[in-house]
């Protein structure tokens, strides 16, 4: 499954989570599994309730999809592993949660009608947190579970100033790790990662209009500032994230001969990014 799913199609991931979960946990329901992947298709295609079609186009359903199979591949590979403690299938369907409506943040309702869901970059995950809220009590998540789904979700934003995640279980805390981790690893493992870094820069930078930040204090400058500052950003501060703050949970995905095909990807594309910033120059 690593990196050979079809993300641009949400019913060949729904396929493939389904066979995977069925490997995973033979005799377990899926019907949670199929009501989350049916609605969260929905939601993005603006049809669930008061909420418009994604119109974002970097965070968008195929990145939640890419994020989404590579938490599969954690979780099979770890179920592989035969790693304690183990992991549950409705610990399963709590990651899948989370990934699923990790971003979901980025929507806008039906009665918001100027930009595009850029603009609530600052503040999206505690939006995915708030729409996440409201809806899984309606597909009977307990308060505890639903407390899972949010810690993990938040893991995926940066973590707020001097405080450090807390978690009721081993088990929620791979789960927010493995959330997270695909987070990183499903986009910039992707093969049109380079070319997608243009649209990126976009949506920061409406971002900072809509919130007013003057030219200094933005993080990027240009997309050919973000392009060239890329391969040191995966270097210094999300290579040490996935080995310090996850718990390197993403060794899992290593084959017997040490290769990674989401770390060989993401180089790959690093080299890319780095002869087309030093050919820009």
């Amino acid at each position: 499954m690593p990196l050979s799913t079809d993300t641009t199609s949400a019913s060949a991931v729904a396929e493939a989570i389904l066979l995977v979960h069925g490997r995973l946990f033979p005799g377990s329901s899926d019907t949670l599994v199929r009501r989350l992947l049916a609605d969260v298709d929905e939601l993005f295609n603006g049809r669930y309730f008061d909420y418009q079609a994604v119109d974002i186009k970097y965070h968008d359903y195929r990145h939640t999809l890419q994020v989404t199979v590579c938490y599969v591949d954690l979780m099979a590979a770890r179920h592989a592993a035969d790693s304690p403690p183990p992991i549950s299938a409705r610990q399963f369907e709590l990651g899948l949660a989370a990934v699923l409506l990790h971003d979901t943040g980025y929507l806008k309702l039906r009665s918001d009608r100027t930009g595009t869901g850029a603009k609530y970059t600052f503040c999206h995950v505690l939006r995915s947190c708030a729409l996440a809220a409201s809806y899984l009590p309606t597909v009977g998540l307990n308060l505890d579970e639903i407390e899972t789904v949010l810690g993990a979700i938040r893991r995926t934003g940066p973590p707020p100033a001097g405080v450090n995640p807390r978690f009721r279980n081993l088990e929620d805390q791979f789960i927010s790790s493995a959330a997270a981790t695909a987070d990183y690893l499903g986009q910039m493992a992707a093969s049109d990662y380079p070319d997608e870094l243009g649209i990126l820069y976009a949506e920061f930078n409406e971002s900072d209009d809509f919130t007013g930040q003057p030219a200094h204090r933005r993080t990027f400058q240009s997309a050919a500032d973000l392009a060239s500052r890329t391969p040191a950003f995966w270097r210094k501060m999300v290579k040490p994230k996935l080995e310090q703050d996850f718990g390197a949970v993403y060794h899992l995905l290593d084959a017997p001969d040490g290769t990674n095909s989401y770390i060989d990807a993401i180089n790959r594309n690093m080299a890319i990014i780095t002869a087309a910033a030093a050919a820009a120059r």
